[in-house]
């Protein structure tokens, strides 16, 4: 199966029951500064009633998407997951498909940018988001993620 970004499914396995208790999640590689310091800008740049839920991409959540989805096996930067609900299935979104997705979430200027990235053909975006991906260990010194305690609620491991 080629990877091509996202993907929807209908069934309600192990994953979604983690992800119970509403709204998306962010999953995100938990030994990767650049991604700690990323998860860190969306909590900040987030609106103040934000909705998102973030785990790792080794956590159980991570892990029973993965093991569920054959094409996530090699996914290991950032994936947006929307449990399914009555009136829709699973989303799962990918590489620079997931990225724009964290930043239309985020509204405002990020939103703005998200719509301008969405212009870009899919091939060129996920290559530039690939070659960041590839680097992302030597783009960011190691990074402690320390949420407040309030924050610390929206993460689900």
């Amino acid at each position: 199966m080629a990877i091509t970004g996202s993907t929807s499914s209908r069934s309600t396995a192990d994953a979604s029951s983690l992800a119970t208790g509403g709204g998306p999640v962010l999953l995100y590689d938990g030994t990767c500064g650049f991604c700690a310091r990323s998860v860190q800008f969306v909590l900040r740049h987030e609106r103040p009633d934000g909705t998102l839920r973030f785990a790792r991409l080794e956590g159980p959540l991570g892990t029973a998407l993965r093991s569920r989805h054959p094409a996530l096996a090699t996914i290991d930067s950032v994936l947006w997951y929307e449990p399914p609900t009555a009136s829709s299935p699973e989303r799962l979104l990918w590489r620079s498909r997931g990225a724009l997705r964290v930043a239309h979430y985020l509204g405002g200027v990020w939103k703005f940018l998200a719509s301008l990235g969405s212009l870009v053909p899919p091939p060129a975006r996920d290559a530039l988001y690939d070659w960041i991906a590839r680097h992302r260990h030597e783009l960011a010194a190691d990074a402690c993620l320390v949420p407040t305690p309030e924050q610390r609620a929206r993460f689900i491991d």
